[in-house]
């Protein structure tokens, strides 16, 4: 009998995950509200609902299902919504995280709760409610602090505040900033922990953890975006010894089943600093950015989409399908033109044909308007290049994400 999967999410980077599920056989159901969504060119059905609206989507599919649909498992790719996923499960009684776990897993200020509760190491945090709190707070701790959206996503409201500089940011346009993108109006602030970030994607299975996924983040553009931190990418395999590796993996697997994921994917935004692994963040879902389809893939030979959705249909991957058998070069660059209209587009095909170049997506088009990057979304294109070393990779990547120039006025 030919398994059905529900794809809650069908925009640009979901289509790998798509793809994936169809390469195995499945029916594929993908969910989105925007009609003309690029993923729907990619699954057997389409159904319009909302990604971030539990209660749309179990209406939407409940209305699919009474015309004879059937669904053996559920999963989110590339969008933030493990609440849809766990409403979802829970209506059809399919494999996902829960509610609980999903509330967890989306609001900062509850997930740092329920750290801290674990003995989780992570950075110090607050929640705040006024701008003359975040004053008082920057005064008394005389540091460089994060404020953030209790929760929102791709790093929309997140600003960094780099106590004493002259560049920082009146406190109360910060405030406003990082409210304005929360939905629940709520504001956070945490200590910010310089040192080596890095992104981890696992699987919790059956009480034991796999974490494949280990990329160095980039983040060579602070000053450039400042006070908005926005990411630029990143390398594989890391730098850091294996040691540290092991410690940031074990610390991710830990964090996930503090936040109660059992037999799903976690998604771990972490950091090193002064030798000590601390958690960022933690999502349960599939990660955006291509990472868990062909970044992973490319650098460790694990076919970490294909496993995802393994064990969305309740099924248990061996533990040797999530085991990396090859540790390859693989570098990842995002493309940041200069706010404006686009007059031109040039150089693309003269990047896809370099050396170790494996993708190079344009988002954008003549015609059209880049915002400046406040936020990951704002990224106009991707290249990522593969080598058998984390130093050619990076050293092509750069070379390509150079010879395109995505002209404004």
């Amino acid at each position: 009998m030919q398994k059905t999967l529900l794809v809650i999410g069908a925009g640009l980077e979901s289509i790998p995950v798509l793809q994936r599920a169809n390469e195995m056989g499945l029916h594929v159901v993908a969910v989105d509200a925007n009609p003309q969504a690029p993923g729907f060119a990619h699954a057997h059905e389409s159904v319009i609902g909302c990604v971030y609206t539990p209660k749309i989507t179990v209406a939407a599919l409940t209305n699919w299902s009474q015309k004879g649909g059937k669904p053996h498992g559920v999963i989110c790719a590339a969008v933030d919504a493990p609440g849809t996923v766990a409403a979802v499960a829970d209506h059809f009684g399919l494999t996902a995280v829960n509610a609980k776990t999903a509330r967890l897993a989306t609001d900062k200020k509850a997930m740092k709760d329920r750290f801290k509760e674990q003995g989780i190491p992570i950075p110090w945090y607050q929640e705040i409610f006024s701008a003359g709190e975040l004053t008082r707070i920057l005064d008394e701790r005389r540091e460089t602090l994060v404020i953030k959206p209790v929760d929102s996503r791709g790093a929309r409201g997140v600003l960094r505040l780099v106590y004493g500089s002259t560049d920082m940011p009146d406190p109360a346009w910060a405030f406003e900033c990082s409210k304005k993108e929360s939905p629940t109006g709520r504001v956070m602030v945490e200590k910010h922990l310089d040192g080596p970030q890095i992104s981890t994607e696992g699987f919790v299975v059956n009480g034991q953890t796999f974490c494949p996924g280990f990329s160095d983040r980039n983040y060579e553009f602070l000053d450039r975006f400042a006070p908005n931190i926005i990411e630029n990418g990143g390398d594989l395999p890391s730098f850091l010894d294996q040691n540290t590796q092991q410690a940031v993996k074990d610390l991710s697997g830990k964090a996930a089943m503090a936040l109660g994921i059992e037999n799903s994917m976690f998604k771990g935004d972490m950091v090193v600093h002064d030798g000590k692994p601390y958690v960022i963040e933690m999502a349960a879902r599939l990660s955006g950015g291509y990472f868990c389809s062909h970044e992973i893939p490319w650098n460790t030979g694990v076919d970490f989409t294909g496993t995802a959705i393994r064990l969305a249909l309740g099924e248990t991957p061996a533990p040797e399908a999530m085991t990396p058998s090859f540790q390859k070069g693989v570098a990842q660059r995002y493309i940041f033109p200069k706010p404006g209209k686009v007059t031109a587009i040039e150089g693309v095909d003269k990047a896809r044909a370099m050396d170790g170049i494996s993708m190079v997506e344009i988002r954008t088009a003549v015609g059209e308007t880049i915002s400046p990057a406040t936020s990951h979304p704002a990224r106009a294109g991707v290249v990522m290049a593969r080598a058998e070393t984390r130093e050619q990779a990076i050293k092509q990547v750069e070379a390509a994400v150079a010879s395109i120039r995505i002209l404004t006025v």
